[in-house]
């Protein structure tokens, strides 16, 4: 189950400078993603074509191409979000990130 982090309860993480606490660091990677993905599902992106379609299978699986496409983003750099949550998630202050 996950709870509401409080200022009080939040995690934190004590690593040498630079380095990220991989599990944190995964999930809000793993966040972003799904973010993303679940945007480009708004976007209409792998919408089944009314010509042409691949029917019925590429319906079902248009959401892993989404995913897949949401992922690749996130490895290529994504849009910022996963060092956000990363942030909020070790407590470290997160105004300087993007300057």
């Amino acid at each position: 189950m996950i709870s509401q982090a409080s200022p009080d309860t939040t995690v934190q993480v004590r690593l040498a400078t630079g380095q990220k606490h991989p599990e944190l660091w995964t999930l809000s990677q793993s966040l972003e993603a799904t973010f993303l993905s679940e945007m480009l599902k708004t976007a209409g992106l792998g919408k089944v074509s009314d010509t042409f379609g691949g029917g019925i299978g590429e319906e079902q699986f248009s959401s892993f191409l989404n995913q897949q496409r949401a992922d690749a983003m996130v490895d290529k750099g994504g849009i910022g979000l996963a060092e956000s949550i990363y942030q909020s998630l070790t407590g470290q202050d997160s105004s300087h990130v993007g300057r």
